[in-house]
């Protein structure tokens, strides 16, 4: 049997003429790559500078940069794409990324959704990067605001990533928007000690703590005549504010109230409750109603 392998070797050979011809363009695309690279990567340190210079958060600059390489380095993409396949067209790939936008934006909905609220997240400047922010259920401090998401490291040191969307229409709480901030303790006391004295032995205890802030000073209030206790609330301020300062300066305020109060012999008052039996109950019936029997009748 006879094979005819002409015809292979006539493509193969139309094959490698093309590629020969091609293999130019392509070297000189790879290199307009290569320069569109370096040329991104420098336009974007130059855009950071010139952010930095107008007193702009360190994180507009970074994003703002960020986008420049991008944006370049698009450029550049196409440059080289139009050197390699000379039958591309820019314009025929704009056009069609037109005629199918729609569906294109339904697919990337998300993506673009964030990218708009990191955009706006740096314009408005609710929060910076080094802030401390609560959004939901995680607390921590801002270490970078990407195109797309925050990055937010938590007290416990874990790396939680938000959406920008996330933070942008949800409500979120900034720790750090004052040099200071307040805490509170609820300390009640017995209805049998004196409120007065007992908040004057609550001062005297914490306002000598290095933790709290002199200014504004440690205040006392009484706020709730509770079931079993008169509440006061002990109010001061720390700073810094990050949640470790005042967790640390509640933890000294507690124990220093704790044993002042003990030293002073004033009550930490604490929820009671009486049980009575059922035998009891009838028992103190029963005597109820032959104290009632045993009175003496009137005329």
């Amino acid at each position: 049997m006879n094979l005819d392998l002409s015809a292979s070797f006539d493509t193969l050979n139309q094959m490698g003429r093309a590629f020969a011809a091609l293999l130019p363009n392509l070297i000189i695309a790879l290199l307009v790559l290569l320069v569109a690279r370096v040329v991104a990567g420098a336009a974007g340190r130059v855009v950071e500078r010139i952010v930095e210079k107008t007193d702009r958060p360190a994180n507009v600059s970074l994003v703002m940069g960020r986008l420049t390489r991008w944006a370049v380095f698009v450029l550049g993409l196409l440059v080289a794409l139009t050197i390699a396949v000379p039958s591309f067209n820019a314009g025929t790939l704009i056009g069609a990324l037109g005629v199918s936008g729609v569906a294109i934006g339904f697919a990337f909905k998300d993506i673009f959704q964030n990218l708009l609220a990191g955009l706006l997240l740096l314009l408005t400047r609710p929060f910076q990067i080094g802030d401390v922010i609560s959004s939901g259920a995680h607390d921590g401090t801002v270490e970078d605001i990407q195109v797309r998401a925050t990055l937010v490291r938590t007290v416990d040191n874990r790396l939680v990533v938000i959406p920008n969307s996330d933070l942008y229409t949800n409500r979120v709480v900034v720790l750090t928007s004052k040099p200071t901030r307040r805490g509170e303790v609820v300390v009640g006391i017995g209805y049998g000690d004196d409120i007065e004295q007992a908040k004057r032995i609550v001062l005297d205890a914490i306002s000598g703590l290095p933790q709290l802030e002199r200014e504004p000073a440690p205040a006392v209030y009484a706020t709730e005549l509770a079931d079993s206790s008169v509440n006061l609330s002990v109010r001061f301020w720390v700073g810094p504010s990050t949640g470790r300062d005042l967790l640390g300066a509640t933890d000294a305020v507690i124990v220093a109230i704790k044993k002042a109060l003990d030293a002073a012999n004033v009550e930490i008052a604490y929820p009671t409750q009486t049980l009575l039996l059922q035998r009891q109950v009838a028992a103190s019936q029963a005597t109820a109603r032959a104290d009632a029997a045993s009175e003496p009748q009137g005329d």
